[in-house]
């Protein structure tokens, strides 16, 4: 008996999917675990594996075509099977896109669409047509005179040499000529996601921002000593989120969730860490990173970079965090502040390194500065408990041998 297939919910937050690619055709037999089609979620782009059995005889959806969670996007069954009554039958059908290929009684081979919509390029001119002689244009243009500022004598407006020789304009530049243009894409489903979850964000939770300068020189110290015995390099983000996660051990409020009949003190650090990817932003987790050595945090931070840029992140990478951490310090920004990843109650941005004066002991020293804002939901997190936990993350990063003595495994 046919079988619709539908669009699997592959995250969280998937509400629909881009057909990215197919990998079956009308007419091919599939057993259950073969690889049918690319799917491009809000998240990455999953393979989507069949879990049923039979012959394509039925591809709804054309490749870089977006439908709902659970519309029919193919119909699984015996060859030359009748299931034109499972398309009438389902409202889901009418949300997918128009069918690719049927094939009741003979196999027909789907022509595929690009796996990309193709940009939309709009151009309009500013250029306003003057009626001239060819002579009185060259005159013109040996003079710098805008043609647009002659009124023409001859009929219909029409300039002469005449005209232009008698013009008591004086010379002008020659006028330019503009072209307005746009380019035109459809929105991803990575950045339909990152809109809807930041404005939801933006607009629920009550923000509030507590900045800090954090003077860095004897983390920069610290960081080389670190780097000439330990097996990975070590950057300054490394230090910060392990800096983090032994101060929200500290201070647990400030590590919480703002569930809406109640709070969630999460005694466990999951930090996420902000990945900046071509279509938008990603945060895979860095599970229990208060117990990892710095070397573990870098290994897995650099990891999932790589894994984000190549767009291979699964679920299980970016779901759980109990903290995150934005850093746009290697981009030459000194100073930010970040919208709440929810349900965290907190995320910290996290600005550049910057030489500036700084007094130590009463004296006007070289000093290299790191600013950092704290955005708090003021639902779970008070003013005063932010920055008790500022406090306790600038003396880690001010002095990094209170993170050696806190950890063993540094």
């Amino acid at each position: 008996m046919a079988e619709v297939v539908r669009m699997p919910k592959m995250s969280d937050t998937m509400t629909e999917g881009v057909l990215a690619k197919w990998h079956k055709k009308v007419g091919d037999k599939v057993k259950s675990g073969d690889l049918v089609a690319e799917v491009e979620t809000d998240k990455a782009t999953m393979d989507f594996e069949s879990f049923q059995e039979g012959t394509i005889l039925y591809i709804g959806v054309e490749e870089g075509k977006a439908v709902p969670v659970d519309a029919i996007i193919a119909v699984l069954g015996k060859e030359g099977e009748d299931f034109k009554s499972l398309l009438t039958e389902s409202p889901a059908a009418a949300t997918s896109a128009a069918p690719v290929a049927a094939a009741p009684a003979a196999i027909v081979e789907a022509s595929p669409a690009p796996a990309a919509a193709t940009p939309t390029v709009i151009s309009t001119s500013s250029d306003t047509r003057v009626k001239a002689s060819p002579l009185a244009k060259k005159i013109a243009q040996e003079k710098g005179i805008n043609l647009n500022q002659i009124s023409g004598s001859a009929e219909n407006g029409r300039i002469t040499k005449k005209d232009v020789e008698n013009f008591k304009g004086g010379a002008s530049m020659p006028a330019f000529v503009g072209v307005e243009k746009y380019t035109e894409v459809p929105v991803s489903q990575m950045r339909k996601t990152i809109a809807k979850r930041l404005s939801e964000s933006l607009f629920t939770a009550p923000h509030f921002y507590l900045k800090m300068n954090i003077e860095m020189s004897s983390a920069m110290e610290a960081r080389k000593i670190i780097n000439d015995v330990a097996p990975v390099k070590i950057s300054f983000n490394d230090l910060v989120l392990k800096a983090v996660a032994l101060s929200l051990k500290q201070h647990p409020k400030v590590n919480s969730s703002w569930l809406g009949d109640k709070i969630r003190y999460n005694e466990h650090v999951n930090i996420g860490v902000a990945v900046a990817v071509e279509d938008g932003l990603l945060v895979p987790v860095v599970r229990f990173a208060d117990g990892k050595a710095l070397s573990q945090i870098s290994t897995e931070v650099k990891t999932f970079v790589q894994k984000a840029k190549d767009k291979k992140l699964q679920p299980a990478d970016w779901e759980g965090s109990t903290f995150t951490i934005s850093n746009l310090g290697m981009f030459g920004i000194d100073d930010f502040t970040a919208i709440i990843n929810t349900p965290d109650a907190c995320i910290l941005a996290v600005g550049g390194i910057q030489e500036q004066p700084v007094i130590k002991n009463g004296q006007v020293v070289p000093g290299n500065v790191m600013k950092v804002t704290l955005s708090c939901d003021h639902r779970a997190v008070d003013g005063a408990t932010g920055a008790a936990f500022l406090q306790t993350l600038k003396q880690f990063l001010e002095e990094p041998m209170r993170m050696l003595l806190q950890s063993n495994n540094i």
